[in-house]
């Protein structure tokens, strides 16, 4: 079937404007939007930028917009965005992040809010010289949804709390730190206390569950977010404090 491919390009290194371009492609229904992205890069116009890693959803570098919503360009079939011969197929780079050319983004300030959270064992205790952090399967369960996240930054993308507070620290941040703050074997949330109980922290979200409706991996980011709004004012109240959600 034919294919229009209609791509948001552009490319701040010689200050190009944003402009839509549409590239025809043949494809299967069961061709993936990344095959129809190398076609055009291999066959048509090898200027084209786009990220690709592993290409089984398991990297996340190709997350874009397709048709509008966060999508991994891998795992998205041509069937599922399309109906008939002919359909287009509109591809926009993720949004709340500077776009490098066409498709791809800057995803730095991405990972300076995942980095501040401290994304990595702070472990409680040091180990005896040959032995091991031990964990029951029901400790391990507490964290294991939020062990599922590729950082592809489409929660990121699709949170509209950004789009009226960019400081705000993002779905993805958030799952990071509940990953370790509910690991019987770390210090939890006392060592990631002032960046998630912060204005820009976890109180701006709104519970809007976009995060949760594109993620690939299907973690239920805006349940994690509200437990951890809760495990911080829980926190609080045992020592008289106030949260700090104002």
């Amino acid at each position: 079937m034919n294919v229009k491919l209609e791509i948001l390009r552009q490319n701040p290194d010689i200050a190009e404007a944003p402009h839509r371009v549409t590239y025809d492609v043949e494809v299967d229904q069961t061709d993936r939007v990344l095959d129809g992205l190398i076609q055009v890069t291999q066959n048509v116009d090898g200027s084209l930028g786009f990220r690709k890693s592993c290409a089984h959803g398991i990297c996340g570098s190709d997350a874009m917009r397709i048709n509008g919503k966060e999508r991994l360009a891998c795992r998205t079939l041509f069937r599922d965005v399309v109906e008939t011969d002919g359909d287009v197929v509109s591809l926009e780079p993720l949004a709340h992040l500077p776009v490098q050319k066409d498709l791809m983004v800057d995803q730095e300030p991405f990972f300076e809010k995942f980095r501040s959270v401290k994304p990595y064992l702070i472990p409680k205790t040091q180990p005896e010289a040959g032995q091991e952090f031990l964990q029951s399967e029901e400790e391990r369960e507490l964290f294991d949804e939020a062990t599922k996240c590729i950082n592809c930054a489409a929660c990121y993308s699709a949170c509209p709390i950004l789009d009226k507070n960019p400081d705000f620290i993002g779905p993805a941040a958030i799952v990071q730190a509940v990953r370790f703050t509910r690991d019987s074997r770390d210090q939890g949330l006392e060592a990631r206390l002032d960046e998630l109980d912060d204005p820009n922290g976890l109180w701006p979200c709104e519970s809007k569950f976009e995060c949760t409706r594109v993620c690939p991996r299907e973690i239920k980011i805006t349940k994690l977010i509200n437990l951890t709004k809760r495990q911080v004012k829980k926190y609080r109240e045992e020592r008289g404090e106030e949260p700090n959600d104002r």
